[in-house]
This record gives structure tokens, sequence and C-alpha cells, in this order.
């Protein structure tokens, strides 16, 4: 036989890899500074900044002699506005100020449009890259397929022989038994219980060596890997037809927080200002290592749910599905309430934007996916999941849980949008 030098040269085919385009509505994930301080960014009518503050704090040493530096760190420990003070230091066009080492104060990547009218108080920013780049952690991707995993294998028990106690009815009556021993003992809730070791509990074989045990050395996923995406820079795309459409556009806006009374009157609870992403465009790799995915085998024997990528992502698309059936439900129920705390709760977009049977989303991630989007509620039952609300997190007596949505207002005061819905395309298609 004789071997090609191409086929000798050709490596074995152990990994799938697929280039994903992700795209977007509005998203929003959340930084390790959940919040930040009024003197962490300026705003004004139309922008917010998010100065680099070691060049602002080197900018007010030198500008006009340094005497604006001490009132600098007055308005810090006094949580003060800065943006008089920015003027005084560095003129009107303040925003254009730059260090002694030419180091801008004011980055082009840490620059807003501002979506609201309202004066901002506390702000959740969104993560950034090393760079101060906006992008989507592959760890969030991740977490979300996980999820979706989990679920799948809890809806589809028989199919993969699931033991039965992993079932749901057992994992009900787990989670039961585990509420009333925190009520009565105020131990603190383990949330594993959701994974139900799904992932962790595998014999792993390698080399003709087994190595039985729990954890992250045993866990099937660990055959995935989920690259972070390209920076979210704000740019212009062509449609076929040959428009230019803005994408990746860096927003702060007001986010409505809202549930409904049980006559189905939506009823506001608050107003949260975060730093999103509008109409986002970006790319990130998923691989699965299939030789390594051979490697585990569960110790009571449940087969795994996917043998490639293709597999794995129509799981995400099912789970994606229940949500969305779940969330067309409850947009069409609720009544709207133009005089609730002052707040118009007009949801006519948002029934519209649910109006598809067919969820045209890949996933959800990031903040505003909800207790139905982060764990397998979905597959308990409605008063289980009100006594885990109600045990373990904010108390509702006499709302659904999830109790509360989150939308988006538009510049116009409108709600017209929902975070964290996500499309997956493959690039290589």
């Amino acid at each position: 036989m004789v071997v090609s030098p191409e086929s000798a040269l050709k490596k074995p085919d152990f990994y799938q890899s697929k280039k994903i385009l992700m795209t977007s509505p509005i998203l929003h994930i959340g930084s390790s500074v959940s919040r930040l301080n009024p003197f962490e960014y300026v705003q004004t009518d139309r922008k917010v900044y998010f100065p680099n503050q070691e060049a602002l704090a080197k900018g007010l040493l030198v500008a006009q002699g340094g005497r604006f530096f001490n009132d600098y760190i007055q308005a810090i420990e006094e949580r003060q506005d800065i943006t008089g003070l920015l003027k005084q230091a560095f003129g009107s066009e303040w925003w254009k100020a730059k260090d002694t080492q030419g180091c801008p104060i004011f980055p082009k990547e840490a620059i807003s449009r501002k979506l609201t009218s309202e004066r901002i108080t506390d702000l959740r920013p969104m993560i950034r890259n090393g760079m101060g780049q906006l992008f989507i952690p592959g760890s969030s991707i991740k977490g979300a397929i996980r999820t979706a995993i989990a679920y799948y294998l809890l809806k589809h028990a028989d199919r993969f022989q699931v033991h039965s106690s992993k079932r749901v009815s057992e994992i009900e009556k787990k989670l039961k038994e585990k509420l009333v021993k925190i009520n009565q003992h105020k131990q603190k809730f383990d949330d594993k219980l959701f994974m139900c070791s799904f992932f962790s509990e595998f014999h792993l074989t390698y080399q003709e060596r087994n190595f039985p045990g729990k954890g992250p050395n045993t866990d099937f996923f660990r055959a995935i890997k989920i690259t972070d995406s390209a920076p979210l820079l704000e740019s212009t795309i062509k449609t076929k037809k040959g428009q230019e459409i803005p994408v990746n556009i860096p927003v702060v806006a007001e986010v409505v927080v809202s549930s409904r009374f049980p006559d189905y009157l939506a009823k506001y609870k608050a107003s949260i200002y975060a730093e999103m992403v509008r109409n986002v465009q970006t790319e990130f790799t998923i691989t699965l290592d299939t030789e390594m995915l051979s490697w585990f085998t569960h110790k009571e024997e449940m087969k795994l749910p996917f043998n490639n990528l293709d597999e794995l992502l129509q799981i995400c698309q099912e789970f994606t599905q229940e949500q969305w059936d779940y969330e067309h439900d409850y947009w069409q129920e609720i009544k709207n309430n133009p005089q609730a705390s002052g707040k118009n709760l007009d949801f006519n977009y948002i029934r519209e934007f649910y109006e598809p049977e067919k969820c045209p989303y890949s996933l959800r991630l990031g903040w505003g996916s909800g207790m139905n989007g982060t764990t397998i509620g979905l597959c308990l039952d409605d008063e289980l999941r009100k006594d885990i609300r109600d045990t373990c997190g904010l108390k509702a007596p006499g709302f659904e849980a999830p109790k509360s949505r989150r939308t988006v207002m538009n510049t116009k005061g409108e709600i017209r949008f929902v975070p964290g819905w996500v499309k997956f395309k493959n690039l290589q298609d």
C-alpha cells in the first residue's frame, strides 16, 4: 500500500470546530464591578463617558498647575459628579483631553450613547477585556449551553437512560426536602441539585487507565472549548441591498423591571441603568474534542446527549424554544398599565417581538435571562419554583416565579427591547 505524503501528514480528525457569527438586538454581560459610583463615569445629555482613572489623575495633576487635583479627590470622597470640574480643568471639550503621555483620558471604546433623558444614579457596567473593549466571554456562552444540556437531559430522561434518582420527580422531592431544612435551620441553599451531577459523575478512561471520581477532572464538558468573542467594536456593515447598518453600538439605557398582579395588570418595580450593546455582531469559535468525549462513561450508564457540534447546537435551540414559548404566553397575558408609578407600562412592542411561533434565536445570554434562562426551572412545577424563589431569593408571596422581567426603553421612553436573545450562524456553511 502506497501512502501519499498528504495522507501521511494529515492529523487524526479528533476535533470538530465551528466559527460562529453571533448577533443580538441588545445584550448586557455584567463585569466584576456590579455598579459604578457617580465619580467613575461622566454623563451628559447624550453620552456617558468612562474615564481611564489613571490618565485622569495624571491629567489633573498638570492641568492649570494641578490646582484641581485636590478638588477631584474631594469629589471622589463625597461621591460627587465631576463634570463641572472637568470643564474647568480641560475646557469645554474635556472629553478630548489627554494625559502627559498623550493617553486619552476618555478612550473611544469607553464612550456610550445615552438612551435615556433621566439622570443616571447607579450604573451597571458591561464587561471589558484587557484592552478596555467590550466583549462576550466564552465562559458566559459555555454556562448557558451547560444549562441547556441539563434541561435537555431531564426532559428526555428515558432516551438517555437517566437514573431514577435524577428524574424530575425525584429532583423535585429532594428540592422540597432541602427547602424545609433551609427554613428550619437557616441553611444555605446549594444549587448543585440543579445540575444533578449530570456532568461530573463520570469515569474517565485514558490510555487504558481508569480514573474514577467526581469534580472538574471527570466533567465531560472539558471536551468543549469556547473562545471569547471578538471585541464588540462599533462599526457598520453592508446588507445585500447595499444599505449600511451600524453594529455593536455601546449604549446606556434605562431597563424597566416589572411584574404583574394576579389579575395580570402590569406592575412597575424599579428602573436600572445599564451599559449595553445594540445590534451585536461578533464571532467566536466552539471546538469539540470528540476523542476526549469518548473517554467519559457515566457511572450509572447515562448516555451522553450529543456526539457532535450540530447535535449540541440543536439542544440549545430546543431549550431556547421552550423559553420563547413561555415568554410569549407571559407577554400575551399581561395588561398594559399607563399609570404605574409614573411609568407608562405599554408592552405592545414586546408582544410583537414574541409574535413568531418559531423562536428566531439560538440561546439566551447574560443579564436579563432570568430564572428560566439560567436554571432548569421550566422543568419544575410552578409552586416549587415559587418556593425556591421565596426561600432562597427575595420573597414575593402571591406572585408567580419568576416574578419580574427586564425590558429596555428607547430614546422616546418606549419599552422596546428584550435583552439577552442571541442568534448563531455557522460561518463555515
